[in-house]
This record gives C-alpha cells, structure tokens and sequence, in this order.
C-alpha cells in the first residue's frame, strides 16, 4: 500500500495506490494524512477500511498532480552530514561525533514534482536527496532498541538548501533550508512494514539527466533508530513529524568548481521502492 495525497497545493485529498497500481481517492475514509492519522494507527485503519471499500471508490484521474505525502508536520527535524563523504566535501575536516541537527520551516514543504523556486537574491541553490522518516506515536525518551516501533514510514525528500543563506549569513542554517519549495516530499508515504531495511536502500540524484548523487542509507554515519533515539532525548516528537536523514556526496557545494542551480535545470531523484520526483528551477518573481 502506498499513501499520496494529490489536487491542488493546499487543497490536496488523500489516495491510496493499491498493490496492482490503481490508484484511488480515499477522501470517504473521511481524514488526511496529519498528526491525528498518524496518531491513531490511521494506517492499520485505512488498511482494514480498504478491504470493504477500495472496490467503491473513485478512481484518480490521470494528470493529477501529486502534493506532499503528509500534511504540514508539526516539524522538519534534519540531520546535517550524516554521510562520510558528504561531510569532508562541504569541508569538515572530521566526522561528527553526535548527530548535527537543525530545523527546516514546514512552509517549506511541496508536491515532488512542483518546481523548486530559486530565491530572490539567490546565488547558490543547492540540492539534496534523502531517506524522510514519518513518526507515528508521540516520541519521548526512547531506547534505540524500541526506537523503530515510533516509526510510521518513509518518503523521498530533497532537502534544498541555499548555501550561500545558510554558511555566509551567520547564525542558523535554517535560514538557507527553508525557502518556499525547499522541502518536496513523496510522490508516496510507505509504511514501515513494507519497508524490509531502511538503512539499505538505494538512493540517487541526477542533474539534467547526469547521475551526480548515488549511494546508499547503510553509508549513514548515524542510522534510524539512533537517530530517533538521540532526537527525543532532546524533544517529543509527534505524530507525523518528519526526521531527513542526511544526503551522501555529490551536492552542488562540494564540487570543483561548485555547481548551483539556475533556471532550466532539472533535478530528478528517488529511493529504492519509495519513489521518484523530478523538479524544474525557475526564478522568483514577486507576486502580484
């Protein structure tokens, strides 16, 4: 089973696509994909609700337009160089040895076929592929060993980031990750029991059409359950609320010479069985 939410940005319903591909609108199970789906075992629910009814729903329209695979979370929490590579190409010169951690606006979060919008100003827009794990039970204190337990699924998230906003302002990153369009989520929401090993999976990025990020969640210098461990020891984490797990090499910052986004260029990522999205860069422009 996998879960997608789609229509209008804002305005988007929840679907289901069923193990033959049909993909059906799910808006009668009468919720959406947020914090109170997640905190009342939604999926065990939507799956037992699809026995009686995914005969009688309506099917998708084709050319639809897939929205973020969960509503807003209450928060993005990310994991910065959680890949070897990663982090002695952005210029560290030794592996972090707790979990580096900051936040990402949820305003940030779109469709992963929407196109990433470069910010005014912007000289550096940056990409990132990563493994997003979606929590599904108030998280507070938890062992590593019961830490997956708390885990609802995954997604595909690209983890945009202006670098020249986020290292050459001062202060926070969160100033360089959380631009409009910065966080495009999905196509799908896979739940954890269909998820063999979320630390082995394959995941990559191409750069109008040339490969330029490709490894896999293993080489994760901190895996899953630590870091859902280490998070609450700091913070509840809710229902719903999204962890990025880090990108490996081969981000725009960490070539020579350094490559960034600019209008035209398309970016196309996924992860091994949770999907794929492709965005154009446009400009900004103000709104009129």
């Amino acid at each position: 089973m996998k879960l997608f939410r789609f229509g209008a940005f804002e305005q988007e319903k929840p679907g289901v696509e069923l193990s033959d591909g049909t993909q059906i609108d799910v808006s009668a199970f009468g919720e959406d994909y947020n914090e109170k789906f997640f905190a009342t075992d939604g999926v065990t629910r939507l799956s037992e609700w699809l026995k009686k009814n995914a005969d009688s729903a309506p099917k998708v329209e084709e050319g639809f337009r897939f929205g973020s695979c969960i509503a807003r979370p209450s928060k993005i929490v990310c994991i910065g160089m959680n890949y070897a590579k990663h982090a002695f190409e952005s210029g560290a010169t030794e592996l972090p040895k707790e979990p580096i951690i900051f936040f990402k606006a949820t305003s940030a979060l779109c469709g992963p076929n929407d196109n990433v919008i470069i910010p005014r100003n912007s000289e550096k827009t940056d990409w990132e592929v990563e493994l997003a794990v979606i929590i599904g039970k108030k998280t507070s204190y938890v062992d590593e060993a019961d830490a997956l337990d708390y885990v609802a699924g995954y997604a595909v998230h690209n983890d945009y980031s202006e670098r020249a906003f986020q290292m050459e302002r001062g202060g926070q990153w969160v100033k360089g990750k959380s631009n409009d369009t910065f966080a495009p989520l999905g196509p799908y929401f896979i739940p954890a029991s269909d998820v063999a090993n979320a630390n082995d999976l394959n995941l990559w990025l191409s750069l109008n059409g040339k490969k330029i990020q490709d490894s896999n969640t293993s080489d994760m210098i901190f895996h899953i359950p630590f870091l859902v461990s280490y998070l609450s020891q700091f913070m509840t984490l809710l229902p719903g609320d999204m962890i990025t797990t880090g990108t490996p090499a081969g981000v725009g910052l960490g070539m020579k010479p350094q490559v960034y986004l600019k209008p035209g260029d398309i970016v196309e990522l996924g992860i091994e069985g949770l999907g794929s999205q492709k965005q154009e860069a446009v400009a900004w422009k103000a709104v009129l």
